[in-house]
């Protein structure tokens, strides 16, 4: 009578361990294929807002990982961003500064 040797001695143990590492990286890797809106930074306001006609230009402070909208106090300020689509910059996972308007 014929046994596998799945699971017996250090090769079949090596063998298992890849196929529940390849399933785990599988799924991990599958959900985390998530597809965004990609990032287009723009020197000056004018190029944003040709960009993106139907939606708020916002400036984005990279450093900070936030960005400001037209009125607050930091909007346009800095070497560390970048004029952007509100759409990009939100579905790029960066958050609204908490600072208000002036």
């Amino acid at each position: 009578m014929l046994r596998g040797s799945f699971g017996k001695g250090p090769g079949g143990v090596a063998l298992a361990s890849a196929a529940i590492l390849g399933t785990i990286l599988g799924t991990i890797l599958g959900a985390a294929h998530v597809s965004a809106t990609p990032l287009t930074p723009f020197r000056y306001e004018a190029q944003a807002q040709r960009h993106c006609p139907g939606d708020s230009v916002v400036w984005l402070d990279f450093r900070k990982g936030v960005y400001y909208r037209k009125g607050q106090k930091l909007y346009g300020q800095g070497f560390d961003g970048s004029f952007v689509c509100l759409t990009e910059a939100h579905d790029s996972l960066y958050r609204s500064s908490p600072l208000g308007l002036r």
